[in-house]
């Protein structure tokens, strides 16, 4: 009898791409005993931000109507720009952990909820927005002095060092800070240029958050950005597709973190980092929407859904649709929540390959 034929490396691949689907299936639809990690803790802009703004003076909020309509439980606008939940959300849910990651400054919650998860994002935060990326971090230091002021050093210590730190921002450095001229940064920087700045300003928060004892972390890289349903409204002359020029920014720039994460790997041999991909992700819900479900991939559920987020995205709106799960958007800018589950389930993907988690 012959010898059974060893499987060849695509067999091998794809056994090892169906163990992983299997476990991220097992921790999404099972409450494991004991959470995977003791904390899920978030960094970035409105992408991750689960109510941060709502006790901030900004006109960059979404705590009303109909922001939230899709909430467990109930409608129920948190902050969240979405109809639902947000993928730290769903991360921690998955691990095991509450379902809501609660928002630092939302004084519903003290430090035995935050000691299981807790968001610093805000709304409109970018890499290039020194101040509030800085604020983040001074609330990530103050957050661990009341760690251990409730658990003791040894216990809070252990809590940061084990906890999934999640990471996403740079959309608003591009569209916002770059590529609107009133800024300046454009008559500062080319856009290669910017988007080094960028990368150095990324590793610097990297490095800040590891010496405060981040151990696990995730950093997302940029969405194809020039498909944005906003982007295409701007783009209406050229025929309202996809601005390339953007993809192509958000492309590059991609190419350069994940250079910078394997140097930061390098350099720091105990930091468990993953970077990931979205852009890929989201291109493949734009070319392929059937497969996942989704009808519309071009505008937004809320109101004409071409140019509204915020306080435009709101009751008195008209058109806004009835069922956000064939939509790949909510509002011109940010994703439903069935689109951030399958972005939350990547996520959880890419960090067992990597052993992150």
């Amino acid at each position: 009898m012959a010898p059974p034929r060893r499987p060849g490396a695509g067999a091998a691949l794809l056994l090892q791409q169906q163990l992983v689907a299997a476990a991220v299936l097992l921790l999404t639809t099972t409450v494991a005993a004991s959470p995977r990690v003791p904390a899920v803790i978030v960094f970035g802009d409105s992408t991750v931000d689960t109510g941060n703004n709502n006790v901030i003076p900004t006109p960059l909020r979404a705590d009303f109507p109909p922001y939230g309509r899709d909430m467990p439980g109930g409608p129920r606008a948190t902050g969240r720009f979405g109809n639902g939940r947000l993928p730290p959300d769903l991360i921690s849910e998955a691990l095991g952990l509450p379902p809501l990651v609660p928002a630092y400054l939302d004084p519903a919650y003290g430090i035995d909820d935050f000691a299981r998860g807790v968001c610093f994002a805000s709304a409109g935060t970018g890499i290039d927005n020194a101040t509030a990326s800085v604020l983040e971090v001074e609330y990530y230091a103050e957050y661990q002095r009341r760690l251990r002021a409730r658990l003791g050093r040894s216990r809070a210590a252990a809590v940061i060092r084990d906890a999934l730190h999640v990471v996403s921002i740079g959309t608003n450095d591009f569209l916002e800070n770059y590529f609107l001229l009133a800024t300046g940064r454009f008559a500062q920087f080319t856009v290669d240029e910017f988007e080094d700045f960028l990368v150095a300003g990324a590793r610097e928060f990297l490095a800040r958050i590891h010496r405060l004892g981040a151990r696990r972390v995730t950093f997302a890289g940029l969405a194809a950005i020039g498909c944005l349903p906003l982007e295409r409204t701007t783009n209406a002359l050229r025929g309202g597709g996809c601005v390339e020029e953007y993809n192509e920014v958000a492309r590059r720039y991609n190419a350069k973190l994940q250079d910078m994460v394997r140097g930061l790997r390098a350099e720091f041999p105990k930091l468990k980092l993953a970077y990931i991909s979205v852009y890929e992700s989201f291109l493949n819900l734009i070319t392929d929407p059937a497969k996942f479900g989704l009808e519309n991939v071009e505008e937004g559920c809320c109101a004409t859904g071409k140019f509204e987020m915020g306080f435009m995205c709101n009751d008195d709106a008209p058109l806004t649709c009835d069922d956000a799960d064939k939509f790949l958007f909510w509002d011109a800018f940010h994703p439903t929540e069935k689109v951030n589950r399958l972005m939350a389930n990547h996520t959880l993907e890419v960090c067992y390959q990597e052993g992150v988690l």
